[in-house]
């Protein structure tokens, strides 16, 4: 297997992995929000509202060094975000089968 960080990426790859990783984005910022509102609904003591804080500042750390766009890590991430189900590998069609052979296989072992 090549060295996956210094993999280059096309014009036509860069679109696609732009798009995917936006739905994958997207997905699980949806499913977060969906969660912080059944979290927020619950609140009846002060304790509860910290809970939510916490567990908001513990998201907001997790998807800040998850969603990295750096081409050089792409691969990695594509294949977390697989594996944590947020993305298809069907959604990276027009991505060099090189390329999904190593996002496919990191998925696996992740």
């Amino acid at each position: 297997m090549t060295d996956v960080t210094n993999t280059e990426w096309s014009e036509i790859e860069k679109k696609v992995a732009q798009d995917a990783f936006e739905k994958a984005y997207e997905r699980e910022t949806h499913a977060l929000i969906g969660e912080v509102r059944s979290q927020a609904n619950a609140i009846k003591e002060i304790h509860d509202m910290w809970r939510l804080h916490d567990f908001l500042s513990a998201r907001r750390h997790e998807m800040d060094g998850k969603y990295d766009y750096s081409y050089s890590v792409l691969i990695f991430v594509f294949a977390k975000l697989i594996q944590q189900g947020w993305l298809h590998i069907e959604e990276l069609d027009g991505v060099s089968k090189d390329k999904l052979t190593k996002i496919s296989a990191l998925a696996r072992t992740i």
